[in-house]
């Protein structure tokens, strides 16, 4: 009897697709029960063809990571489902702020949407895509609110001008700094004197 152990559904997928791109798989993970494939950036549309006909019909997500201190800061995650073997897969790709990842919505339709709002809260760009403008931020919006060097505050703030009957775009004036919690028990007393509580601490 052969102590040869049969490979996983997920291990004879990554085997597969290792098979059919050749170089454009770059790194593969299977941990947690879950199957991550880094993609050449440029081959991400024959990546997805490929697992689509391979039964991975169901497009569930394309969605972006930013890591500031890598040169190619972006990564850009994509999640399949096969509803027939109940598995999913995962694919990423790095990229820059200025080098475009190809669209796949000429795979899948439903991921106009979704590279639409990675453009917008990244700046992840998509050469291909049919109609990449910012999704969730306002016309005119200055920057991508999940950059992690983006600021907590944003650079303008927006309210309604009475006097000119319009909305009015300002930067943005904090009427009060961000403040520091001590965190320390009320039971247990702080370590520094209250406004007002001089005579009780003496």
């Amino acid at each position: 009897m052969s102590d040869v152990s049969m490979p996983t559904p997920l291990e004879a997928l990554a085997a597969d697709t290792r098979a059919a791109l050749g170089d454009a798989v770059a790194a593969e993970k299977l941990e947690f029960g879950e199957l991550t494939l880094t993609v050449a950036r440029d081959r991400i549309v024959e990546a997805v063809t490929h697992l689509r006909d391979a039964g991975f019909v169901s497009f569930i997500d394309v969605c972006g990571v930013d890591y500031p201190e890598r040169a190619e800061r972006f990564d850009v995650v994509y999640h399949l489902l096969s509803p027939t073997k109940n598995l999913r897969v995962r694919l990423k790709v790095a990229t820059d702020d200025m080098t475009p990842v190809p669209s796949i919505t000429g795979i899948f339709p439903g991921a106009d949407w979704f590279e639409r709002e990675a453009y917008d809260l990244y700046g992840i760009l998509f050469s291909g895509h049919p109609d990449l403008r910012r999704i969730l931020t306002d016309y005119g919006f200055d920057g991508h609110p999940l950059r992690k060097d983006f600021p907590l505050t944003g650079f303008v703030e927006v309210r309604y001008d009475e006097e000119r009957k319009r909305v009015v775009y300002e930067p943005v004036r904090l009427a009060q700094e961000f403040r520091s919690f001590d965190f320390l028990s009320p039971w247990e007393g702080t370590d520094y004197v209250l406004p007002g509580d001089e005579k009780a601490k003496s």
